[in-house]
């Protein structure tokens, strides 16, 4: 299996892991969402950047497989897989420190290395 398959596993995965972080210290399970509303700083940040990670998921596992289905390179679709996989987690981390500018980049990198995988078949 490809290493940029698992790079997909862990991108569907990633969310989890910065909401977990956001709801840290309790909170009431019966209603997750008001607790959400109540979030705030840090928190509310990390609960901000789980759907912002969400949200971004979906193209990134579409082009992974567009890529490896359509022929392209697979050693060029795992390295730009791994990228954008640690582009995100950056873009998490910088999130919660509050660096909207150097995030807004992040973004937009990962933008465009997800953008290079979709594309890599024409170039095979």
């Amino acid at each position: 299996m490809p290493l940029a398959y698992w790079c997909v596993l862990i991108a569907a995965l990633w969310p989890l892991a910065i909401v977990s972080y956001a709801k840290a210290g309790g909170g009431d399970n019966h209603h997750p969402r008001d607790d959400a509303a109540r979030l705030s700083g840090v928190r509310r940040r990390a609960y901000a950047a789980h759907f912002n990670a969400y949200e971004s998921f979906p193209f990134f596992a579409v082009a992974v497989v567009v890529a490896v289905t359509q022929g392209a390179n697979p050693a060029m679709i795992d390295m730009l897989a791994v990228i954008y996989l640690l582009l995100r987690i950056l873009h998490a981390v910088l999130y919660v420190a509050d660096l909207a500018a150097l995030r807004s980049v992040v973004f937009l990198f990962a933008l465009l290395v997800n953008i290079a995988i979709f594309v890599l078949p024409v170039f095979r």
